[in-house]
């Protein structure tokens, strides 16, 4: 995982309308960049309704939100249609993004040991560095603290 005070690593990933995104392009306001398991599962499900619901407090504090999962970008589009996101979702199908942001991990469920995205939230200030990474997020509450710590920079 890239430490505080680094600039982010870049990146180009398509959006759920098969967009290009690169993070670099973005510079010059916050990006709230976090990375969940997969789309329309309940926890994920909240978190980007919670993102969804806080997008004008977000946008009034000039950041921009970024959910990254390695759902395809079809997923992602049946994911916001269903739920109505406002949240910009994109797919890391490769799985590089996620591998460059250390999020892909070992896990443990029901007994069962496999690797997966670990639920991570960076925050990257206006110059591109990281000031700020929630790793092993639990979705009661998390939104408001990432959108308080927006608020502070």
């Amino acid at each position: 995982m890239p430490d505080l005070n680094e600039l982010a690593p870049d990146f180009t990933l398509p959006d759920a309308d098969g967009t290009p995104i690169t993070l670099s392009a973005l510079r010059g306001g916050p990006v709230v960049l976090y990375f969940y398991p997969k789309d329309n599962t309940p926890g994920c499900t909240k978190q980007a309704i919670g993102f969804t619901d806080s997008a004008d407090a977000f946008e009034a504090a000039g950041a921009k939100v970024l959910g990254v999962s390695k759902d395809s970008v079809k997923k992602h589009d049946n994911f916001r249609a269903k739920y109505d996101l406002g949240v910009t979702l994109l797919s890391d199908a490769e799985n590089d993004v996620c591998e460059t942001y250390g999020v892909w991990q070992e896990k443990k469920m029901y007994g069962k040991t496999f690797f997966g995205i670990v639920r991570t939230t960076i925050l990257i200030d206006a110059e591109g560095k990281i000031v700020k990474i929630w790793p092993k997020v639990k979705v009661d509450g998390h939104i408001e603290d990432v959108l308080a710590a927006v608020k502070a920079l």
